[in-house]
């Protein structure tokens, strides 16, 4: 039996150079053996050096990044090799303005390289100077940022020139005290609401706080759907996007009721006194309405060439929208998301346009200009009314989602009433992900909550992106994406000329 005896027998012959043919033969399996390990590992040393040129090479080419983080005061600045999102235009290039921004939401300019960003979650305005995060906030508001709740909007009204400065701000009011959101105990009846206050700016504060608008908190609201959206648009009126509030029960969202709207499902236009302006087609509880038939939105913005309000809008598992919003817009939620024609496919139901509700006529329903078949979160929507990153790019519009960290860019249609699109997109329907990599034109930004246009003419995005591994931008629903979270810092980054 060929047992340890053996085995020590066997050694004991090789070691004296005695051999049988059986050592032999063992001999010449063990040559072979080495002879095939020493060429995997010459062909392994051979790939690893081949696979570090290549890198080299691409590197060389498609150069990673290099991500200087913006100091919070009294911090030191680090410059650490990271990589960031990337644009698809080789003459444009992103770089970090800051980070360290506790769950921004959205961001409004004072000034070149003046920039005030709300925080989510604490209910702080946070101010940015010259790529500084200052340490005292500008204000601090009771939030209740239970899932979509929290300081949510903000808007710089800088026109007048021997009046305030003002600064709105819309957000969820926090709860009262005994209430309990987290284990769904509270009376929902005892909450405040959606606020938009007016504020004007002084010296490195807001101050005089006027309420111009509060959006009741309906029964058993779960916080989601409060919209967010403020700008000021070029009649110098207010405008508010407002969500359904997860409560779709009422004629805003094209529901025949008796019960009131709620101010909800909504795009408002107010004076900055916060009053209904003259002029909105609507009456009675929908005075101050623009728009309505919303599900939720986190994006609008005004078209500088033709002074149209655009949308973006949020669809439940399919068909996020892109819409012209006129005045008077239904945008046919609850009755239909997306192309019309569509509908029964997601819903099984055929679309019926007689069961909009239309107010006397006052209300006209108009199809999305564009749709995201799958929903992505599309989130801000910015015209880029500056030359500053080539002709080819003024006027158009660009859009963010939360999902992937993508910017979309399109060119209008020649009247600018809606867009021009072509080959897989003639359809004014995006059906898959690949179907949208022409428009692509910036991603790996994480979850992109806001953009904007600085005074310097270049393109701001503000977005859940900490530029460092703990928050995975190429991983939906990554650390990035928990709502209530106080540990994600965000970031803000500027695309700009290459070399400028």
């Amino acid at each position: 039996m060929w047992g340890r005896s053996s085995y020590i027998s066997y050694i004991e012959f090789y070691q004296h150079g005695i051999y049988s043919n059986k050592s032999t033969t063992h001999r010449l399996q063990l040559q072979s053996y080495i002879v095939f390990l020493s060429s995997v590992i010459i062909i392994t040393v051979f790939i690893l050096v081949f696979q570090s040129q290549v890198m080299m090479i691409l590197q060389k080419l498609f150069p990673v990044p290099v991500i200087v983080f913006a100091q919070h005061q009294n911090d030191s600045k680090s410059t650490i090799q990271h990589s960031g999102p990337v644009v698809k235009d080789k003459s444009l290039d992103i770089e970090l303005v800051a980070t360290g921004i506790d769950f921004p939401a959205s961001m409004s300019f004072l000034d070149y390289h003046d920039i005030l960003v709300t925080e989510k979650n604490t209910g702080m305005v946070k101010r940015i100077l010259n790529g500084m995060i200052l340490e005292k906030p500008v204000i601090s508001v009771d939030v209740q940022n239970y899932w979509e709740g929290g300081l949510l909007g903000i808007a710089i009204d800088k026109h007048s020139r021997s009046g305030p400065v003002y600064v709105y701000l819309y957000y969820s009011k926090a709860v009262k005290e005994g209430n309990d959101f987290d284990n769904n105990k509270t009376n929902r009846t005892q909450v405040e609401g959606n606020l938009l206050y007016r504020y004007e700016y002084n010296d490195g504060k807001l101050i005089n706080p006027k309420l111009l608008l509060k959006i009741p908190y309906p029964q058993n609201f779960t916080f989601i759907h409060n919209g967010g959206v403020v700008l000021i648009g070029p009649d110098q009126y207010i405008y508010l996007v407002v969500g359904d509030l997860g409560h779709p029960v009422t004629k805003a969202q094209n529901v025949n009721s008796k019960l009131s709207t709620n101010g909800t499902s909504s795009i408002y236009r107010l004076t900055k006194e916060g009053a209904a302006v003259k002029g909105n087609l609507f009456g009675g509880d929908m005075a101050k309405y623009y728009a309505y038939g919303i599900r939720n939105s986190f994006g609008m913005d005004f078209d500088p060439v033709t002074g149209k309000l655009w949308d973006t809008e949020n669809g439940p598992w399919y068909a996020d929208e892109m819409n012209l919003v006129q005045p008077g817009f239904n945008s046919g939620w609850k009755k239909v998301q997306g192309l019309s024609y569509l509908y029964n496919l997601y819903t099984k139901k055929q679309f019926q346009p007689d069961s909009l509700v239309n107010f006397d006529g006052s209300g006209k329903y108009s199809e999305p200009e564009f749709v995201w078949n799958e929903t992505f979160g599309v989130t801000a929507i910015k015209f880029l009314d500056s030359n500053k990153l080539g002709k080819n790019y003024e006027n158009d519009v660009f859009v963010g989602d939360f999902d992937n960290g993508n910017i979309y860019h399109f060119d209008l249609n020649s009247d600018r009433t809606g867009l021009s699109l072509d080959d897989k997109l003639a359809d004014k329907i995006a059906n898959n992900r690949d179907e949208l990599q022409d428009v692509i034109f910036a991603q790996g930004f994480g979850a992109i909550v806001d953009i904007e246009v600085g005074p310097d003419g270049y393109i701001y995005v503000l977005s859940l992106f900490e530029a460092k591994d703990k928050c995975n931008p190429n991983t939906p629903y990554s650390d990035c994406y928990k709502f209530d979270a106080r540990d994600i810092d965000g970031s803000i980054f500027r695309i700009v000329p290459k070399n400028k």
